[in-house]
């Protein structure tokens, strides 16, 4: 008996660690379509019908004439050729299916888990939560590309960034929970104590930086300046005027997203260069190793960041850049989780 149980969980662990590796992939594969421009090729929800991809030369034109009705082509692709558009339709094809078969990978396991009942009821409290954030992503999926396809030549940068925060709030709810079962334990994320009050901290501002990468992303901001230190030969964006405070909360003007984009990642490196100092004068000798890969991944993501301005936002840095912006999450939370209670 003891010897099934033993393969339950571990069945369980991997299944949320095939969980998170899918969500992974989707989240790259979900910064390619956006890098391509290609969310908006696909014009119809098509919860079930989409499954299959065009197959027959009459169902691409049926698609493509779809897709010619929409702003973004009559104003930016109007000479695009179906060969193109097929290029396009295969980013948001592989990033809805791929969505499809998460939603079927988590959902039949869950309810196994569910049924065996041997698996620890809090660890299956925040999986029912992550699945029921996976059904909410693909709704906030279609109200994200339902924005681009009557006004805008692209998506709202709001909605993309709701989009964009759901997917990591969902990989990082399964990250803690893996935690919590490889060290036999279940930790509440939001303890709220003094000695937990800085790393949460942390991992709040480096939510909030998730946001406007994806404001960024939406407003083609990195177009605009792509100078490093300054913003061409200013620290602030020149061809922004401030007249009042209102005016710095405008987040739909690019420059001024892009100066608060690159100043939240000066503001993140500091404080984790506080935060070390606080962990060494206290000698909390089991946060060294995770602060020390926070570390270097803060320093790849700065360094992927620049090169990807200064390179005139080339896909593969912008691809590497987000995929890095990932890994700094885990290993945030990471540290937060050796100094929890």
């Amino acid at each position: 008996m003891n010897s099934q149980n033993e393969k339950l969980n571990k069945f369980f662990v991997y299944w949320l660690i095939s969980s998170l590796i899918l969500i992974f992939f989707t989240l790259i594969i979900g910064g390619l379509t956006r890098l391509t421009n290609s969310g908006l090729s696909i014009t119809e929800w098509e919860l079930l019908k989409g499954i299959f991809p065009p197959l027959t030369q009459n169902t691409w034109e049926v698609y493509f004439q779809l897709y010619k009705e929409i702003p973004q082509y009559k104003l930016l692709n109007y000479n695009m050729s179906l060969n193109e558009f097929k290029i396009i339709f295969f980013w948001e094809y592989l990033h809805r299916i791929i969505a499809r078969i998460i939603g079927l990978f988590f959902l039949i396991p869950l309810l196994f888990f569910h049924f065996t009942k041997k698996i620890n009821q809090k660890y299956l409290y925040s999986c029912n939560i992550i699945f029921m954030l996976i059904l909410l992503q693909g709704l906030i999926g279609w109200y994200m590309v339902k924005s681009g396809l009557v006004n805008n030549i692209t998506v709202s940068h709001f909605r993309l960034s709701l989009h964009l925060i759901t997917a990591f709030i969902i990989i990082s709810i399964i990250f803690w929970t893996i935690l919590n079962i490889k060290n036999k334990k279940f930790k509440f994320f939001f303890n709220i104590t003094k000695k937990n009050v800085p790393f949460l901290i942390l991992i709040s501002l480096i939510f909030l930086q998730v946001i406007f990468g994806a404001f960024v992303s939406g407003l083609d901001a990195g177009q605009i300046y792509q100078t490093w230190p300054y913003m061409n030969n200013t620290y602030f964006p020149e061809d922004t005027s401030i007249k009042k405070f209102v005016d710095y909360l405008d987040f739909n003007n690019p420059s001024l997203v892009q100066f608060y984009h690159r100043n939240l990642a000066y503001l993140i490196t500091i404080y984790v260069l506080i935060l070390s100092y606080y962990i060494y004068k206290n000698k909390i000798f089991n946060s060294y190793k995770p602060l020390s890969l926070l570390i270097l991944i803060i320093i790849l993501q700065i360094i992927l960041g620049v090169l990807t301005l200064l390179s005139g936002l080339n896909i593969y840095l912008a691809s590497a850049h987000q995929i890095c912006s990932v890994l700094l999450v885990f290993s945030a939370i990471n540290l937060y989780y050796f100094n929890v209670k």
